[in-house]
C-alpha cells in the first residue's frame, strides 16, 4: 500500500511540474504513464487477493 500512494504521489508531483513548467510537457506524459502503470498494479494485486477461496 504505501509503494501505490507512493507511485501516486510521484505522478502528481511530475503532473504539476510537467503543466506548469513551459517545455517540461515531457514530465506530465511520464506523471500519467506512471499512475496508469501504479493503477494497473494495484488492481492485479487486488485481483490477486480475491481468488481465494472462501471458507
Amino acid at each position: 500500500m504505501m509503494l501505490f500512494l507512493l507511485l501516486v504521489l510521484v505522478a502528481v508531483v511530475l503532473g504539476i511540474i510537467g503543466a506548469a513548467a513551459e517545455g517540461l510537457g515531457y514530465l506530465l506524459a511520464i506523471g500519467i504513464v506512471v499512475l496508469v502503470a501504479d493503477v494497473a498494479f494495484a488492481a492485479v494485486r487486488l485481483s490477486r487477493r480475491s481468488r481465494r477461496p472462501l471458507r
